[in-house]
């Protein structure tokens, strides 16, 4: 190995690395820890139906809303047990990836 190719320690969760950065790597967008509590669209897509109401207690795997997406209806449930507290879609609107859906307390 020449000195050209050095190695940089990445942390991650998981644990340290070492290996060869890239200039793609050094110029991405920061990880981000999902917050459990505030449920965004993972691709995108419209809503379906919202099964949820604001005030509501849901219990984990419950069904909060269903988004249509790439001719598929896929169920969005609670990630934890708790109350809505917000629901920042409509029904039938158009949703992009990362948008917030719902926001449990």
């Amino acid at each position: 190995m020449s000195e050209q190719e050095k190695f940089d320690r990445i942390d991650l969760e998981n644990g340290a690395f070492e290996t060869r950065v890239t200039r793609k790597y050094t110029r991405r967008k920061p990880y981000e820890k999902q917050d459990p509590r505030i449920i965004k669209a993972v691709i995108p897509g419209s809503v379906a139906e919202i099964h949820a109401k604001v005030g509501k207690a849901v219990k984990k795997g419950e069904t909060l809303m269903t988004l249509e997406a790439m001719k598929m209806l896929n169920r969005i449930p609670a990630p934890m047990d708790g109350t809505v507290r917000a629901i920042r879609i409509r029904q039938d609107e158009k949703v992009y990836k990362g948008q917030v859906l719902i926001e449990i307390e």
